[in-house]
């Protein structure tokens, strides 16, 4: 038998002992480092301009967060192309945790409007939780004659291109509820796009287009004055704040539930510990009485459930509006 000399025993002994405890201080390490989390501030890129409703949503959770993780939370706004500028800034960041996003309903509609996005949508991006979802409402001016649903269709189906609804341009979200709608009740109306929400609104209030399928938060004011009519609210259940208001499902037009809604999401690759941390936080700010109060002032609702069911409600959202413009033939044009 040959024997291995002493000098060479001892580098081996020496590479094992060394390979070995890369191996054990690996774990370590990396649960050091995640038990230290969050080591510094932590930035929320909010995909929208100051001042818009994804914007207001991010700063009302954002000092609870902070509370929550022992770490001032920062709101970095960064728009442009529906939320895809933010998105790709957060898609390429180090999925640390330091660096998460606020983004609203467009983020599950830019995969079928987009057809080449800086970021994939399903892998790029881990939700934390579904911050709120807010109901659309089918909303006409108050000097329309149709008082319900029912009357609506009737005016709809009465002629080709009896009723016209508004909304702030192709593919934004009034303009895909307003297309659910017409698929489910089986009507045709005339869209007429506008470049913006307000003045989408401001034709709506002033009788030029009947019709507008409006966010819930947006349009209250207009509602409880009387500018406007609810007819019908897109969600499961009765919004609280309109309970006179019957769904779309209880007004025989099953099929058009949809939302305006806000999630926070990380970046992919988020080490699981601390994601777990992110949603406990993220809980925690939506326990607190004035983020339920302001959110149920504005007509909205906090669903329950943590990253995985915010996943699956990103996903059925993406699969859903994919359908939808695919089976509408809806572009941006």
């Amino acid at each position: 038998m040959k024997k291995v000399p002493v000098a060479q025993m001892s580098i081996a002994r020496a590479a094992m002992f060394v390979i070995a405890s890369a191996a054990l201080s690996t774990p370590v390490a990396g649960l050091a480092e995640t038990a230290a989390w969050p080591s510094k501030p932590i930035t929320i890129v909010v995909t929208y301009p100051p001042g818009g409703g994804a914007d207001a949503m991010a700063r009302l959770i954002a000092p609870k967060l902070g509370e929550a993780l022992g770490q001032p939370v920062v709101i970095d706004n960064k728009p442009g192309a529906s939320g895809q500028i933010g998105a790709a800034a957060v898609a390429k960041a180090v999925p640390d945790g330091h660096t998460l996003m606020f983004d609203a309903s467009s983020f599950a509609v830019n995969p079928a409007l987009y057809p080449r996005l800086p970021y994939d949508a399903d892998k790029a991006f881990r939700p934390v939780g579904v911050v709120a979802l807010f109901p659309n409402v089918v909303l006409v001016n108050a000097k329309f004659p149709a008082q319900s649903v029912a009357e609506l269709i009737t005016a709809a189906r009465a002629s080709k291109d009896a009723v016209s609804f508004a909304s702030s341009g192709n593919g934004s979200a009034q303009h895909l509820a307003g297309v659910l709608f017409e698929s489910a009740a089986k009507v045709e109306m005339v869209h007429i796009p506008y470049k913006g929400g307000g003045p989408a609104l401001n034709d709506v209030l002033g009788g030029q287009v009947p019709v507008f399928f409006g966010n819930l938060a947006s349009t209250l004011p207009h509602i409880q004055s009387g500018k406007l009519r609810a007819l019908a609210v897109t969600s499961a259940q009765r919004a609280a704040i309109l309970p006179n208001v019957p769904t779309l499902a209880q007004a025989q037009v099953p099929g058009a539930e949809v939302y305006e809604w806000n999630v926070l999401f990380a970046p992919a690759g988020v080490p699981e510990p601390v994601l777990a941390k992110l949603s406990a936080a993220l809980q925690k700010a939506l326990e607190a009485p004035d983020v339920k109060a302001r959110i149920a002032q504005l007509g909205g609702e906090i669903p329950p459930g943590g990253p995985d069911a915010a996943q699956k409600f990103v996903r059925q959202q993406i699969a859903l509006w994919t359908r939808v413009v695919k089976e509408r033939g809806i572009t941006l044009e």
